[in-house]
């Protein structure tokens, strides 16, 4: 249970990361697009379908990607520094 509860507070972590990489004036050409694609691959209609493998993805696969995202960004945008 405390693994998971510390998985959700990196999402939350990331979520903010992501958030902030967005807006910066400096951010990679493709970051709009893979998270785009990230947010579209987590409301995938699979997980509808099929319940167990959609909970599957989205509790482990979807942050684990998010992740990866943020650490090809930039050390300065992941540090958090304008």
């Amino acid at each position: 249970m405390m693994r998971l509860l510390r998985l959700w507070r990196l999402v939350g972590n990331d979520l903010r990361l992501l958030w902030f990489a967005l807006r910066h004036p400096r951010r990679p050409f493709w970051l709009a697009p893979a998270a785009t694609l990230l947010a579209l691959y987590a409301l995938d209609p699979v997980n509808f379908a099929l319940p167990f493998a959609g909970a599957v993805d989205d509790v482990v696969l979807i942050p684990l990607l998010l992740h990866l995202l943020l650490r090809l960004l930039p050390a300065d945008i992941r540090a958090g520094r304008s």
